[in-house]
């Protein structure tokens, strides 16, 4: 798996604890979320696909 560089929700770069990145549930595509994203369920939608996550 490539290791994503920016939030998907935000843009910010994937430094800060709780950062994380995995492949989208319906598709092959990294996805990256920041700590602060995650935290606060913030939406994002998978650009290859359409996949709306919390």
């Amino acid at each position: 798996m490539k290791q994503a560089e920016r939030c998907i929700s935000c843009g910010k770069g994937l430094f800060e604890t709780g950062s994380t990145t995995f492949i989208c549930p319906t598709c092959d595509k990294d996805i990256g979320r920041c700590g602060s994203c995650r935290e606060q369920n913030i939406k994002y939608t998978c650009p290859k696909c359409g996949f709306i996550g919390p």
